[in-house]
């Protein structure tokens, strides 16, 4: 079976699978063949694991301006009525996705628009699933204007195994709904905010999970 790796992971996979080589090639001479019975297996899980964590698998889109794709996969942890002060400035409803370790990694746009606003927060590093990590973890804000005006935010948010957020687009950038936009690395959280005023129906519950690019998250009015 083909596993495709994100493009936004290579180093990684080439850094990390060298250096689990190198140190299973110096086990070969400094450990007992019955030491290697184990140590070996574990090497090859270690480098597996690696190549599944940035696997990227291709997804049928099915695009529709009134529907709110899922950004990341995951488990739904929060939806709450809160004030986006960022981007929108206003009352929003935010859907938060956690990411585990064995969830795909790479994010994808929730629907067309163009990059209106990009900014990046410095910020802590706790566990993604706390609450308080929306508000206090290294984040990256994109602000979009979707087809037809609407205004929504997107944000990645660092966790206290992912130190580093992906995101190569540029302020005017056109993304077409659930086209790939960046990843978090290991273990992480993403959210989406709509602002108040947007007649929407959510249609996914804390708890849920979620796939980028398939599951539809909320239907606009």
């Amino acid at each position: 079976m083909k596993l495709p790796i994100s493009r936004y992971g290579l180093r990684e996979v080439f850094l990390f699978t060298s250096l689990l080589s190198l140190l299973f090639l110096l086990s070969l001479y400094l450990l007992s063949p019955t030491s290697l019975k184990i140590t070996g297996p574990l090497f090859l899980t270690a480098i597996a694991f690696v190549f599944y964590f940035f696997r990227d698998p291709e997804r049928p889109i099915l695009k529709d301006e009134r529907k709110l794709l899922a950004p990341a996969d995951g488990r739904v942890m929060e939806i709450a009525l809160v004030e986006e002060k960022e981007f929108l400035h206003k009352e929003a409803t935010k859907i938060s996705i956690f990411m585990s370790l064995f969830d795909v990694h790479v994010n994808r746009i929730p629907c067309s628009g163009r990059v209106e606003y990009l900014s990046h927060q410095d910020g802590r590093f706790l566990d993604a699933r706390r609450k308080e990590a929306s508000l206090e973890n290294e984040c990256n804000f994109i602000g979009l204007v979707a087809d037809g005006g609407r205004r929504l935010l997107v944000k990645q948010v660092a966790g206290i195994i992912a130190r580093r957020i992906v995101c190569p687009l540029s302020t005017g950038d056109y993304l077409e709904q659930g086209q790939r936009f960046g990843m978090i690395k290991f273990g992480s959280r993403a959210e989406v905010f709509i602002p108040k005023g947007i007649p929407c129906k959510v249609l996914v519950k804390e708890g849920q999970k979620v796939k980028a690019g398939l599951t539809v998250l909320a239907e606009l009015g």
